[in-house]
């Protein structure tokens, strides 16, 4: 059994930025828990042609700088390995390959259980997994009957393998453009959404969007549940939206169900189809908290700002809209795991 002053779960941005922050708030040993092979979270098993819509210059977690031309928009391999660098700048020692199966609180301290049967103790515990590793796939109509594929966008590398498909993408969001766009250059493509898709400008009146968030404050308002029922819009410079006009592209209203053979459309028509690709999101899930306390019945997470409201010295960082826009991306995780670290630390 190993002891620790902080454990926290999960070495993707989340988790390696709380651990960076860490000792500025006391934690003089902190354990970071991660179940993949590297550092990184899901950044690494996202498509290829991914690509942030923020700028690289709001695009840093605190202390590194993201490298390069401020100005660019990275690619996906850039930010692997930007946290690969991060990772191996931190003075945590973080344990790879080490899957957390339970989280318990006992007699004032925190046993965290990997899969493998080692246990690690602690006075804190912050849960850092976010929601990427649990890809939503909505219950549609007519699915078992399907005799085509169904992917999620998680599953989606390259477009090479649907050469010559017949291809339905099915989303509104950033990852549905850039898929789409992606495959239509190769395969007859079609978008389906259940609403038109909201464009938004990359760059308004010449700054980037980025920077009116930052100068206006909105990045950091505390304005959380009015935000999660903001309709998600499409930022865009024209790439995307030319992309799509270009390779043919359609958007139509999502489709109400399966067919053996491909899809009935909302109109009544019915159309063959070979791979539906659903860029349905992702759902936060905490499998490993079931007895932890600091979950519902319905596994989500009880808290307030991030700080566990039912139990003591635990935390959440990397939720989306945690604290305020920008939680849960590059630039805004800092604040939040900064923030649940003084109140750790304070408790």
């Amino acid at each position: 059994m190993e002891h620790a002053d902080l454990i926290v779960i999960g070495a993707g941005q989340s988790g390696l930025v709380t651990a960076a922050l860490a000792p500025r708030h006391g934690f003089t040993r902190t354990l970071v828990l991660e179940a993949a092979k590297e550092p990184g979270g899901s950044w690494p098993r996202y498509y290829d042609s991914l690509t942030l819509f923020s700028p690289a210059r709001y695009s840093s977690l605190p202390r590194i700088q993201f490298p390069g031309d401020p100005d660019r928009y990275p690619r996906r391999d850039e930010v692997v390995n930007y946290l690969r660098d991060y990772a191996n700048r931190l003075l945590a020692d973080i344990r790879t390959s080490t899957s957390v199966t339970s989280v318990t609180h006992q007699d004032g301290a925190w046993s965290v259980l990997a899969d493998d049967g080692r246990k690690f103790t602690a006075g804190a515990v912050i849960a850092a997994t976010g929601d990427y590793g649990t890809p939503f796939t909505p219950d549609l109509p007519g699915r078992t009957e399907f005799g085509g594929q169904v992917l999620h966008a998680a599953d989606y590398r390259r477009p090479d393998a649907f050469t010559g498909q017949r291809v339905v993408v099915v989303g509104g969001g950033n990852s549905a453009i850039q898929i789409a766009a992606d495959l239509g250059a190769i395969a007859d493509t079609t978008l389906a959404s259940r609403r038109p898709i909201g464009w938004m400008p990359q760059r308004p009146l010449g700054r980037d969007l980025h920077w009116w968030l930052k100068h206006t404050r909105l990045d950091i308002a505390p304005i959380r549940r009015l935000l999660a029922k903001v309709p998600v819009s499409v930022i865009d410079d024209g790439h995307y939206l030319a992309a799509l006009d270009r390779h043919g592209v359609e958007r139509r209203d999502m489709f109400s169900r399966f067919t053996n053979q491909g899809v009935v459309w909302a109109d009544g028509t019915k159309e063959a189809v070979d791979t539906v690709l659903l860029a349905t999101g992702y759902r936060l899930t905490f499998p490993y908290l079931h007895d932890s306390g600091a979950v519902g019945a319905d596994g989500a997470p009880l808290h307030r700002g991030g700080i566990a409201s039912t139990v003591p010295g635990f935390g959440f960082v990397g939720m989306e809209f945690q604290r305020s826009f920008s939680s849960k991306t590059l630039r805004g995780v800092g604040r939040d795991a900064d923030y649940v670290l003084s109140r750790l630390r304070k408790h």
